[in-house]
């Protein structure tokens, strides 16, 4: 069951499965309006299992919070495919397909000429080396294995760290500057 309640500038959503009673998910994009001389700030956050099957709901968060930021829709496919490239990673790599849960946060900055969006998950997962978080050589052709590779490619900037509890943090900053359409509305894609 998929039910979506909108109140004020907050858009909520709840997730409840009929085959996992217990799996709840609370997926929110909230548009936080705050003003400095020269920023504003609106946000996404979600939490929710780190299963394949929420792949496709942070897909549609994301890409619904990048079209809100006025991103166009080429460079937020891109973005999503990053995220989902990351998300990916977190249920393979640090929980191996056991239970666990991941959290996307991304905040847009707006400071002077420069709009930038940045991403952040999270998991409670297993550890692994942050020396092995690297693209593989790309000479060699074989299926898989592209996922960091594609994240790097899309993002300004990133960087895996341990989280001291547990668990890693991936920050990823891409400027999207020259990837927005002002004040233009941009058709939807599915």
């Amino acid at each position: 069951r998929f039910s979506s309640q909108t109140t004020g500038s907050n858009h909520f959503a709840e997730l409840k499965t009929s085959t996992r009673p217990l799996l709840s998910l609370l997926c929110m994009i909230q548009e936080v309006s705050t003003m400095t001389a020269t920023q504003t700030q609106a946000g996404l956050a979600l939490e929710l299992d780190a299963a394949p099957a929420m792949l496709n709901i942070i897909r549609d968060r994301v890409s619904t919070w990048c079209r809100l930021e006025g991103v166009e829709t080429t460079h937020t496919d891109r973005i999503c495919l990053a995220i989902d490239e990351a998300a990916a990673n977190i249920i393979r790599h640090a929980y191996s397909g056991a239970p666990g849960s991941l959290r996307l946060t991304g905040v847009s900055l707006k400071a002077d000429d420069r709009h930038q969006l940045i991403l952040t998950l999270e998991d409670d997962g297993k550890q692994v080396p942050l020396d092995t978080i690297r693209p593989r050589d790309l000479a060699c052709v074989r299926p898989g294995g592209l996922g960091v590779h594609l994240i790097r490619e899309v993002m300004d900037e990133v960087c895996w760290t341990h989280r001291p509890a547990g668990g890693t943090t991936l920050k990823m900053i891409v400027d999207v500057t020259s990837l927005t359409t002002p004040d233009t509305k941009e058709p939807t894609h599915a």
